[in-house]
């Protein structure tokens, strides 16, 4: 989003600032009473801020940092900078270190996922390139993201690293040739690739309302069997999943194997890359903080019966759209600006709540295959 880029020189700093002042509390968040229920999943956040503003940012941190045990890195390819010429290492070591090396400070496991479309409006390409005239159709520009893709599964060394977001809506909705290109681009940029150098799962993310058909379908699942075999490199699957905007009313109408049946034959072990509820209506949707509160009850439960490894709730805090530069009625933007478990003054909403008695389970990880 574009509030993510443009607070992000502001992360590093704060994030290290913060992992100090944290470390001692992060290191006593596992309960010490007995006690038969756990969780597999790590749980984190990206670092997207309500507004650009330095002391709302270190605050929103110091927050999100003591329930979390991973982070997530959603990024835009810079574009521009590689088409200019610049060195796809010295961007990642410029631009996407500082925060690497802040969140090992923090001890939080990292996910990285590239985006290479439109983050926001999958029917369209991303901005940057669009600015430009150009298209991932390009053979030049494939070739300038491989270099990208490598550079950070080398250099920064995530544990988790997307090559591709919302495959499937992609394919759904953008423009033609697009996804074709997607495929070829990915396929091509883990040419290279070794877990023991670089990141040790490599995945795409898919949407899971389409894939259950409940977004541009017939509300007949569909599954998927395509992105499975169109990027066959994947070891593991990245799940993108806003069920308010797939028509669900309540969190209990959400199936048990909403995010289980994804995992396929053979089985695929998941992530819950992206997501999240809104706490207020938009438009005829509506919504709640209970409502909200009663989402994240249940999404620990269907992240469980997946046995995910990962669960992140994209954005910790509301964001404040005019404070970026942004209309507040951006139709693009409106159903994802109250997902987060703050608001914009960093006023706790009840699923925080929710989210930090989740966050107090033991934590029994899957053993990585």
């Amino acid at each position: 989003m574009t509030c993510a880029r443009t607070a992000r020189a502001l992360v590093p700093v704060v994030l290290a600032t913060a992992a100090l002042a944290v470390a001692a509390a992060c290191s006593d968040s596992t309960p010490s009473g007995p006690g038969p229920k756990t969780r597999t999943y790590q749980m984190g956040f990206s670092n997207f801020p309500p507004a650009p503003d330095t002391m709302l940012l270190r605050r929103s941190v110091l927050m999100w940092i003591q329930r979390a045990d991973a982070a997530i890195l959603h990024l835009d390819v810079p574009w521009a900078a590689l088409l200019a010429g610049a060195r796809a290492d010295s961007l990642v070591h410029a631009d996407v270190m500082p925060i690497v090396q802040s969140y090992a400070l923090a001890h939080l496991d990292l996910a990285i996922e590239t985006d290479v479309t439109n983050g926001v409006n999958r029917t369209a390409e991303a901005p940057a390139l669009v600015a430009l005239g150009r298209s991932i159709t390009e053979d030049t520009v494939q070739k300038l993201y491989a270099a990208y893709v490598a550079a950070l599964d080398t250099i920064a060394q995530p544990s988790f690293l997307g090559l591709a977001s919302e495959t499937n809506l992609i394919r759904l909705a953008g423009p033609p040739g697009v996804y074709a290109a997607i495929v070829k681009m990915t396929n091509a940029a883990v040419t290279n690739h070794n877990r023991f150098t670089g990141a040790f799962y490599l995945y795409v993310s898919v949407q899971v309302e389409v894939a259950w058909g409940r977004l541009g379908g017939s509300n007949t699942f569909v599954g998927i069997d395509r992105d499975r075999a169109d990027f066959p490199f994947i070891t593991a699957l990245g799940l993108s999943s806003y069920p308010y905007l797939g028509g669900f009313t309540d969190p209990a109408q959400i199936p048990s194997d909403y995010f289980s049946r994804l995992r396929g034959d053979p089985v695929l072990p998941v992530l819950i890359t992206e997501g999240g509820w809104s706490s207020a209506n938009i438009g005829t949707i509506h919504s709640s903080p209970a409502l909200q509160a009663a989402w994240i009850r249940r999404a620990s439960e269907i992240a469980e019966n997946a046995r995910a490894l990962a669960w992140f709730q994209l954005s910790f805090t509301d964001i404040n759209l005019p404070a970026v530069g942004l209309p507040a009625d951006d139709p693009q933007l409106v159903p994802f600006v109250t997902i987060g478990l703050v608001d914009t003054a960093l006023v706790p909403k009840p699923a925080l709540t929710e989210w930090d008695s989740v966050f107090a389970l033991p934590i029994d990880p899957l053993i990585p295959s």
